[in-house]
């Protein structure tokens, strides 16, 4: 399994190598806060986790930063220059992400597909497209020289021709991964990138993060495996109901008692434990008590129950209930009178 060298410094990054900073985001949907005044900064060469039980607003924060939503509040800025509302400017400005869902053009080649998050790094235009002039030959076989680069990078390159939706679900991943470094991002967001993947495809995930940031480029990565958050991450920042609850090394969140009850509840108090004194196999009654022989019987001021099926009231003969009954004989009688 890859591990990893803890830095010596693991502060929040300072205004001189912030590559990201986001200060004061929230998202509202109508009466609902799915982010609120949340504040986070990465560092050039950093990886930086975010981690959050489902619904924490992790995905809409991430939405955030790239300007598929745009905050309510806040401002996101990269590199000191704040943001543009749209996604593509976003993208062209340095910052690329992945989805938590795989988004890959289905039926293009996996070559296509990594040609494809080359378009903000061309200044090919229309005409030149349609002319198909030497600049635009040559700046095609600029992009297919890099995105072949990236296929090696990801371990893809012997599939450039294969359909993406004939890749296995890991590949897909790199795929994804490989499309958004096409773009040559300063900052890369990765939304739960080994989802659905077993160990070794988790393992050779984080080799590539690693790589990626050998390769100079910040990470900010959304995740659930906490052993591929804990031994990747520089720091990492807990999302708890859409405000950001704690945020530290590894070391420091695991100890956080707010982050384990937001993952596992928090204990129930106040309410008694049930009393284990009573035998729940015996059969001894309120109504009744234990004799100095052992027995059990009717407590004191208490009546003996009639017999079952002997109907109420329906004890021994009382003189005043009157005469016996013709066809029950008084005792001593015959059942024939002489």
């Amino acid at each position: 399994m890859t591990t990893m060298t803890t830095p010596t410094s693991l502060a929040p990054a300072t205004d001189t190598d912030t590559v990201l900073r986001a200060d004061g985001v929230t998202m509202r949907f109508g009466g609902l806060t799915a982010v609120r005044d949340v504040s986070l900064t990465v560092g050039t060469g950093e990886i930086v986790g975010l981690i959050g039980p489902n619904g924490a607003g992790k995905t809409t924060f991430f939405n955030c930063l790239t300007g598929l939503y745009v905050p309510t509040e806040g401002t996101v800025s990269y590199r000191g220059t704040r943001l543009s509302r749209k996604p593509h400017l976003v993208t062209q400005a340095g910052v690329a992400r992945t989805f938590q869902n795989i988004r890959l053009f289905a039926n293009m080649t996996v070559l296509e597909n990594v040609l494809v998050g080359r378009h903000t790094r061309t200044k090919e235009g229309l005409w030149s497209a349609l002319l198909r002039g030497p600049g635009f030959k040559k700046a095609e076989r600029t992009s297919e020289q890099r995105a072949m680069e990236l296929l090696e990078f990801t371990g893809l390159a012997h599939k450039r021709d294969h359909l993406a939706r004939n890749l296995p679900y890991g590949e897909q991943r790199k795929l994804e991964i490989a499309r958004a470094l096409a773009s040559e991002p300063g900052l890369l967001l990765l939304d739960e990138p080994t989802a659905g993947m077993n160990p070794q495809e988790t393992r050779a995930t984080q080799d590539l993060v690693l790589a990626i940031r050998a390769q100079g480029t910040a990470v900010l990565v959304i995740e659930h495996d906490m052993r591929f958050i804990f031994n990747l991450c520089d720091r990492v920042a807990v999302l708890v109901q859409g405000q950001k609850l704690v945020e530290g090394t590894a070391e420091v969140v695991q100890a956080d008692e707010r982050v384990i009850a937001a993952y596992l509840g928090t204990p129930v108090e106040d309410i008694p434990a049930p009393d284990d004194t009573t035998d729940p196999d015996s059969t001894t009654t309120p109504d009744s008590t234990t004799t100095p022989d052992g027995t059990t019987g009717p407590a004191a001021g208490t009546e003996k129950p009639d017999g079952p099926g002997k109907p109420e009231g329906a004890g021994e003969p009382d003189a005043a209930d009157g005469p016996t009954p013709p066809d029950q004989p008084a005792q001593g009688q015959t059942g024939d009178t002489p």
